[in-house]
């Protein structure tokens, strides 16, 4: 009899064991199944991040040959703006030249008692006038090329646009 008390004990504490490991199965695989939509929802954010990554590539070289176009157009204008600075000083120059000749020729006619052709032939003591005129004469030449130069940076200005 003491036998078979033991027996159904085992047989007990085995069936016990067994529903114990079928609880953990159950719990396992429910585990099992969560990872696995989540393997899927990753393996989506996986997807997605590769395709943005592709976009942001593309659009970086995008920006690569809008800068470089840029630069190279930036570097043209450039060249233009030098070249039209040394055109405008070249003129200013000029414009100076003139109008110390205007200067020398008012100069000249304003004094009667000194002939015009040792005025003018003598460059390196240009001849004084007077003090009335000359101002009034600057200032009308100073008036009228300023007037002339914002005309012309208004033209150049329309002309770069």
């Amino acid at each position: 009899m003491s036998t078979l008390p033991l027996g159904l004990m085992i047989e007990t504490l085995v069936a016990v064991l067994l529903m114990v490991t079928i609880g953990y199965c159950v719990i396992l695989n429910s585990r099992l199944k969560r990872l696995r939509a989540d393997e899927e929802s990753l393996r989506a954010t996986i997807s997605e991040l590769i395709t943005a990554s592709e976009i942001a590539e593309r659009a970086i070289l995008g920006l690569k040959a809008t800068a470089g176009e840029a630069d190279r157009t930036l570097g043209q204008r450039l060249v233009e703006a030098e070249q039209l600075s040394h055109d405008l000083n070249a003129q200013i120059e000029k414009g100076s030249n003139v109008l110390d000749r205007i200067t020398q020729i008012t100069a000249a006619a304003a004094s009667p008692a000194q002939p015009a052709e040792t005025t003018l032939a003598q460059p390196a003591e240009p001849a004084r006038p007077a003090p009335a005129m000359r101002a009034s004469d600057i200032r009308s030449a100073a008036i009228e090329a300023t007037a002339r130069l914002e005309h012309f940076r208004k033209r150049t200005a329309e002309q770069a646009a």
